[in-house]
C-alpha cells in the first residue's frame, strides 16, 4: 500500500531524516516510534505532502506520489490527523465532518446556489456518510455541539471522525492518544483497531505509549535522530538492543 524509499530531509543543513525506508502492507496498523525529535512527524509530513524531501521516493498503491500536492494525495485516498488538534473550533461536530467530505463534492457554484436537484441529493448523501461515522465512533450525543466546547478527549475523537469522512484508504495518525486518560485511550485504541479491521483502512500511526504500540501494531518502524534503527514485528523491535538504548540509554526489557 505504501512504499517509502531512501527519504532524506534537511532543514538548512540540519538532517531531519536520513535515508529512511519502510513498507506498509494493506489493511494493517504500522506504528512509527522513537524518542522526541526522532523525525516521526517529519516523516508523516513527507507522506502527506506537507514537506517535500530532497531525496527519495514515496509510492502509494503502486503510484509515485513524491511530487504530488497534499490535496492531490488526499484525492487518492490519504488522510491524516494532527499532533495538535486542527479542528474548526467554532463549528459543530457535524459541520467539521462535512468539511472532511469536500474532496468528494462535485456540485459547482451554480448547482450549489440553486441547491435543488443534484446539489440537494449530494448533500443528503454526504450527511448520511457523516452520520454513519458519528455512529461508528459513538459521538451521537455531541453531533450538534460546537467543537470548542468539548473535552480534549472528545475533540481527538472528532478529529479522527473528520479524517474518516474523507473515506481514506491510508490513514496517518499523529499521536491519536496523546493527552488522554486511561479510559479515553482504551476507547481510541478500540476505534483504531476497528477502523483497520471493519473498514479495511491501512493505518500508519505515531504513538509514544509503548503498551498501545505493542498491543495494536502489526509492524513497527523505529527512528532515532532521523535514522531508522529497527523495523519489524512488535516482538522483534522490543528485543532490539538499539531500540532499548535509544529509549533508555542501555538495553532492557521494554515490555516490563
Amino acid at each position: 500500500m505504501l512504499d517509502v524509499r531512501g527519504i532524506i530531509l534537511h532543514f538548512r543543513g540540519v538532517a531531519a531524516l536520513s535515508d529512511v525506508s519502510f513498507q506498509v502492507k494493506p489493511r494493517t496498523i504500522h506504528a512509527i516510534i522513537g524518542p522526541n525529535g526522532a523525525g516521526k512527524t517529519s516523516l508523516l509530513n513527507c507522506i502527506s505532502g506537507v514537506y517535500r524531501p530532497q531525496h527519495g521516493s514515496i509510492s502509494f498503491d503502486g503510484h509515485d506520489i513524491s511530487r504530488l500536492t497534499p490535496s492531490a494525495r488526499t484525492k487518492l485516498g490519504i488522510a491524516r490527523t494532527f499532533q495538535n488538534i486542527a479542528l474548526f473550533k467554532g463549528m459543530t461536530v457535524l459541520d467539521n465532518l462535512l468539511i472532511g467530505r469536500h474532496v468528494h463534492q462535485h456540485t459547482g457554484v451554480l448547482g450549489g446556489g440553486l441547491y435543488w436537484g443534484f446539489g440537494q441529493r449530494e448533500e443528503i448523501e454526504h450527511r448520511e456518510l457523516c452520520e454513519d461515522i458519528i455512529d461508528f465512533l459513538e459521538i451521537q450525543h455531541i453531533r450538534k455541539k460546537v467543537v470548542g466546547t468539548l473535552a480534549y478527549g472528545l475533540q481527538k475523537r472528532v478529529e479522527l471522525a473528520r479524517a474518516l469522512a474523507l473515506a481514506p484508504r491510508l490513514l496517518l495518525l499523529d499521536e491519536p492518544m496523546a493527552g488522554m486518560n486511561a479510559e479515553e485511550k482504551e476507547d481510541m485504541a478500540r476505534f483504531v483497531v476497528e477502523t483497520a479491521e471493519e473498514r479495511g483502512t491501512t493505518i500508519v500511526m505515531i504513538e509514544h505509549d509503548m503498551g498501545v504500540v505493542m498491543d495494536l501494531s502489526n509492524r513497527v518502524t523505529v527512528l532515532n535522530f532521523g535514522e531508522k534503527i529497527a523495523d519489524g514485528t512488535p516482538e522483534e523491535v522490543q528485543r532490539s538492543k538499539l531500540v532499548q538504548e535509544a529509549y533508555l540509554g542501555e538495553p532492557t526489557d521494554l515490555s516490563a
